[in-house]
């Protein structure tokens, strides 16, 4: 496998879940004082690696939560904020330019910020009132399986949240696992489908963020693969017209409640066209993991699946994922 360090892998999962408590402490507080909405806003990817988590805080609780992109958030604003409020950021970089403009005007508005981020000191921490630098730690998600979960907890929406956080200390070693079970099936895509001229991606749910932030954080972003992403219900809107014998589409899948719409995308792709790919996290074994969780695991089981596609790419097309022509080099 190229690209590939199992132990580092292992290491970097540690470096977050050893500071569980730290990270739960947050929640604890957060419940103690009181909130009446839930509010992730960020840009980007850093966005879309939080969006599963509103999704669960929707289907399993009555707990109030919505999200907007930093930049929608700047000229619209959103009418259920308060200064009881609580917003979630993140930014690898912690300077992100709309994320910062959101959290000052955020911080303004009285309502509190927890921030996540990939460096300490950074100017979003500081703007936070709460804030976790996950430095070389992956994958982030992990982060919000303890806030989240225990503040659902907390307000008696996950009694087993004390055991899936248990659970979580194998993860780490389980989605090393994942990317060796994935990766011969990882790279024929990429030799496949690196040059082809137009891609489909589809998901739902707690996975449709992977399939959104994958097509353009990677594919587009990083290695400039023409890409259009939908969800598994608008698919049957629009793009589905565009399915051809030779136009490659691929389908994520998760375990969660939206997977039936999944499931109805695949019957009608798959005997339209020869270029099919449907990555299930179904088909990946989490060891150490009981079955009941998988079910909220889907996002990170996938991504690590995918970043093989990328790992792969890189090498094939000798395109670094570090090139870019325009993001942050330019203004825009």
């Amino acid at each position: 496998m190229i690209n590939f360090d199992e132990q580092t892998i292992i290491r970097n999962y540690a470096y977050i879940y050893d500071r569980r408590s730290e990270i739960e402490a947050i929640a604890d507080k957060l419940c103690l004082d009181g909130f009446d909405l839930l509010f992730f806003t960020s840009s980007g990817g850093s966005m879309a690696m939080m969006q599963p988590f509103e999704h669960y805080v929707n289907v399993y609780s009555k707990i109030p939560v919505d999200s907007m992109i930093s930049a929608d958030y700047l000229l619209t604003g959103c009418n259920r904020l308060t200064n009881k409020s609580v917003a979630f950021m993140t930014s690898k970089s912690g300077d992100t330019k709309e994320t910062i403009e959101c959290a000052r005007k955020l911080r303004a508005e009285g309502v509190r910020i927890v921030s996540v981020c990939g460096v300490e000191n950074s100017l979003l921490a500081s703007l936070s009132d709460y804030t976790f630098a996950y430095l070389d730690g992956r994958p982030q998600e992990l982060v919000f399986y303890f806030i989240i979960g225990k503040i659902l907890y907390n307000r008696g929406y996950f009694a087993e949240y004390p055991d899936f956080a248990d659970n979580l200390k194998n993860l780490g070693k389980a989605l090393a696992k994942v990317r060796i079970a994935c990766d011969e099936k990882c790279l024929k895509y990429a030799q496949d489908y690196c040059r082809e001229p137009y891609n489909i991606w589809i998901g739902s749910g707690d996975c449709w963020p992977n399939a959104y932030s994958y097509s353009m954080c990677v594919l587009e972003e990083s290695l400039w693969v023409r890409t259009k992403s939908v969800t598994s219900a608008d698919f049957f809107h629009g793009t589905l017209e565009l399915v051809e014998k030779d136009v490659p589409v691929t389908l994520v899948m998760g375990e969660g409640v939206t997977r039936s719409q999944d499931e109805r995308v695949r019957r009608f792709v798959e005997n339209l066209t020869d270029k099919f790919t449907c990555f299930d996290t179904r088909d990946y074994e989490l060891e150490g993991i009981k079955d009941e969780y998988r079910k909220y695991l889907s996002p990170v089981v996938m991504a690590a699946i995918l970043q093989r596609i990328g790992k792969n790419m890189e090498v094939i097309t000798n395109h670094s994922l570090e090139i870019r022509r325009y993001y942050r080099k330019s203004e825009y």
